[in-house]
């Protein structure tokens, strides 16, 4: 087992190199970056960010700029002095294998930078914005799967029945259907859009929230997560629920289940005793893969029609804006911990069946 897993932690240095390394080479391609950016708001549409930028007013910028071709597009008419200025305060004054290699080692030791266009650190940025997706990604997760796993087993159990029918087309329907329509509906019918106001519309929290007696503030907390998650988990749920149902009817036909059977064991024993531990395998493996996603990427769309300021916004936003810091701290870090949560993932299935030989896998 140990060697198991120092293998693939050793392994993990190499898939975090390539991604990175895969990830800076798109962007050196990526029109317009925060240079061609800052060159762009030189035209006086944010001559505050380019004040923080280059040190310099606007009527300082007017005197320096002259006929010129930097190639950077956007750069015609600026000294090329001011341009080499920018460069140089986004980093770009060196060369792309220079910055990479120096991005990377800074990485190692945790030190991802500050954000372009925000004057905070890019993992103080984080850890701010981190709160919002772990309470969407944990609760929706939990949620999903201590209504699913249960549902599936009763479906497993009743297969073709019509509790069986009915269950599997609110299932179909509840995969089929988008999350954001889902939102966008809840927030019409019950955050006052055109009917009720039953339920709060932004944040985590009502405002006054660090006043509130304890019992309140948990309250508080659950109303506002209500819209968010249901939203979320709908897809989530109707996932779960079809893949422990598949999995406990795949068990419930292996011929183990048979002997059980014929030995006298009544059906709540096959299930619990043998067929469980067995089924579970795969939804455990599941499990890690479903946070992972919400927490990561799938809360994008819930966070901005719900006006929670998490990780997805950020990241999408970091994107949108190129920037870079932000970006690849967030790439470095989720790619990082996702591994982590791989072999997290494994490491549980020997928990749920000891029987599994980790020594001998190649990987």
């Amino acid at each position: 087992m140990g060697a198991y897993i120092i293998r693939r932690l050793l392994l993990m240095i190499p898939t975090v190199f390539g991604i990175m390394a895969i990830s800076f080479l798109i962007t050196q391609f990526a029109p317009g970056g925060p240079v061609e950016q800052a060159l762009a708001n030189m035209t006086g549409q944010n001559s505050g960010m380019m004040e923080r930028i280059t040190g310099s007013d606007s009527g300082d910028l007017a005197n320096q700029q002259q006929d010129g071709n930097t190639g950077y597009r956007g750069s015609q008419g600026l000294a090329p002095e001011l341009v080499a200025r920018i460069e140089k305060q986004f980093g770009f004054d060196k060369p792309p294998l220079e910055r990479f290699f120096s991005m990377i080692g800074n990485y190692l030791r945790f030190d991802f930078g500050e954000s372009y266009y925000r004057d905070i650190s890019v993992i103080d940025l984080i850890l701010e914005k981190m709160p919002v997706s772990i309470s969407l990604g944990l609760w929706m997760t939990l949620i999903a799967y201590a209504i699913s796993i249960p549902l599936g087993i009763a479906k497993a159990m009743r297969d073709g029945s019509r509790f069986d029918v009915w269950t599997s087309t609110i299932i179909i329907i509840g995969y089929a259907v988008p999350g954001f329509l889902v939102a966008i509906a809840l927030v019409v019918l019950f955050a006052g859009g055109s009917f009720w106001s039953l339920f709060p519309l932004r944040g985590l929290t009502s405002p006054g929230f660090d006043t509130f007696p304890w019992w309140r503030q948990v309250l508080d907390y659950f109303w506002h997560l209500v819209l968010p998650i249901f939203s979320m988990g709908l897809g989530a749920f109707a996932t779960a629920t079809l893949l422990t149902k598949n999995s406990f009817l795949d068990e419930i036909g292996k011929q183990y289940v048979v002997t059980a059977r014929a030995k006298g064991l009544t059906e709540n024993q096959v299930l619990y005793r043998h067929v469980f531990r067995n089924a579970m395998m795969l939804i455990i493996a599941g499990f890690p893969g479903a946070f992972i996603g919400v927490f990561f990427g799938g809360s994008l769309l819930i966070e901005t029609i719900f006006l929670l300021d998490g990780l997805g916004l950020l990241g999408f936003e970091a994107v949108v804006n190129r920037d870079y810091p932000v970006v690849f701290a967030t790439l470095y870090i989720f790619s990082l911990l996702g591994l982590v949560i791989g072999l997290v993932s494994d490491l549980t299935y020997m928990w749920v069946d000891p029987r599994l030989d980790f020594e001998g896998r190649n990987v």
